[in-house]
This record gives structure tokens, sequence and C-alpha cells, in this order.
């Protein structure tokens, strides 16, 4: 599986930006997905979670509320939805997936990552 993540960039406190995670490979619709973050000088934290069938989401603390993760299949894609962002929310962020079909929390392949700035 390989895995593409874009739709970072630059973005005002209290802006919105849609990330979007594309997945190559014929096991998508039976791969939980999840995206990931990295800021500057500190470890990478996870931030939302999907199951294959989409019917189970989860998500941070720190994210809840404002932070919506979907995916459709037929497409091969995961999003990540942000609203209310902070200048917290600054980081790298990746997408993952599992290398075994219909598990979650192991996290095996990761896409690049695509930087999402916040200004105060």
């Amino acid at each position: 599986v390989q895995l593409q993540a874009f739709g970072g960039g630059l973005v005002q406190a209290g802006g919105s930006l849609r990330l979007s995670c594309a997945a190559s490979g014929r096991s998508f619709s039976r791969l939980a997905m999840a995206w990931f973050r990295q800021a500057p000088g500190k470890e990478r934290e996870f931030v939302a979670g999907i199951m294959w069938s989409g019917s189970s989401t989860f998500y941070a603390d720190s994210v809840k509320g404002r932070f919506t993760i979907s995916r459709v299949n037929a497409q091969n894609t995961v999003y990540l939805r942000m609203n209310g962002l902070k200048p917290e929310d600054t980081a790298v962020y990746y997408c993952a997936t599992p290398r075994t079909t219909s598990t979650y929390g192991q996290w095996d392949y990761w896409g690049q990552g695509t930087l999402v700035t916040v200004s105060s």
C-alpha cells in the first residue's frame, strides 16, 4: 500500500482545511486509516482514526469536535476536515494504515506528510 497525503497549507487561526490521503492497492475498503501529526520538536501523535467500513471513528481529545475523519472507499481516499484551527495544530500531518486488513491500531504504512501551518 502506498499513501499520499496532500491539502496542507497556511491558514489563519479559526480557519479550515481539508486534508486528503490517496491510497494505492486493492484492499483499501478493508483497511483502517488514521491521521497523525508531528509538531516541531515533538513526538508524532494520533489525531483521528476510522474503521475500514467507516462505521466507527476515533479522535484525540485535542481535536474532538473540531476535526472530522471520513473516507470514500470507491475513491481509495480518506479525508480529515479541520475546522476551528489553532496555532497549536501546526504540524506535519501523516496518514497511516495497517499492513493487515480488518485490523485497527497497528500502523505500518505511512504517507509522506503534508504541512499545516496555523498563524495567530
